[in-house]
Formats: structure tokens, sequence, C-alpha cells
């Protein structure tokens, strides 16, 4: 389990939801974290930095740049569970501005869930955080702050 191994070995940080199964534990799903120095690329990163420096911002202490659920197990809330879990441990190393890059589905014809790469706009609303601004053309920026645990 690579994930699992980037994670325990330091080169990563990642909130994982991980089920036990015949052949031991496995993880399904997980939401990758970190701040903006570990973290620097993102989607349409120009236009993100152009934006951050017009609106008079600085960059977030910590970004969510990718959650993933395996397709065996999509559609049954593993998003909201490795969101919740990232910003757990976020507030456990001390909390601060925590941004996602959410995607707004398509409303004029279906779109797989493989693309939404990390979770939707809704997903980050239920979580308590607010839009920002778009960034591209169907990905949001989206902030909360996270008190320290």
């Amino acid at each position: 389990m690579l994930k699992k191994r980037l994670i325990t070995d330091g080169e990563a940080h990642a909130a994982l939801v991980v089920r036990q199964g015949e052949d031991g534990e496995e993880a399904v799903a997980w939401a990758q974290y970190g701040s903006s120095e570990e973290l620097p690329n993102i989607h349409h990163r120009k236009q993100y930095l152009k934006d951050l420096s017009a609106a008079g911002e600085s960059e977030p202490d910590y970004r969510i740049t990718c959650i993933f659920v395996d397709k065996r197990f999509r559609r049954h809330g593993l998003v909201t569970a490795a969101l919740h879990g990232a910003l757990d441990l976020i507030a456990r190393a001390g909390g601060g501005i925590v941004e996602g890059y959410p995607h707004i589905p398509r409303t004029d014809k279906p779109t797989s869930s493989s693309f939404f790469y990390n979770g939707t706009r809704a997903v980050y609303e239920r979580a308590g955080f607010e839009f920002v601004r778009p960034k591209g053309l169907r990905n949001t920026v989206m902030r909360r702050a996270v008190q320290p645990a």
C-alpha cells in the first residue's frame, strides 16, 4: 500500500480511510493535504496566483489538493470522511487557514465521479468552507479556518 507507506515515512500528508479486508488493511480513500510550500503545484496555478495577488490575500497555511476514493467504494460518503479526517489532522498540527479546490459538477450532462479528484463544492460547504472565487472553468477556491485541537 504505497500511499500508507508514504505517509508513515513522512513523505506525504493524508487522512486515510482504511477498511479491514481478508488480506489485511486497505486504504480505500484519502485526502492529501500539506502546506503551500509542500504542495505548490495546483491546477490553474498562474490564474490562482494572479487572483490571490489582486485580492491582497496570502497563501493558506494548508491546502487539500486531492481526495481520492477507490472506484469500488464511491458514493458511500468517503469523500466527506477523508475531508473531515484531513481537517482533524490539521487541527492536531496546530490548525490555520485551509484551502480546498473542489469542482462544480456540470448540469448539462453527466460527469464521471473520477473527474472530481477533490470533491465537489457542496461537500466543502457542508464542511464549513466558504467560496472565495472561481479557479479555471469548473473549479473553485474555498477556505475555512481550523482551530488547533
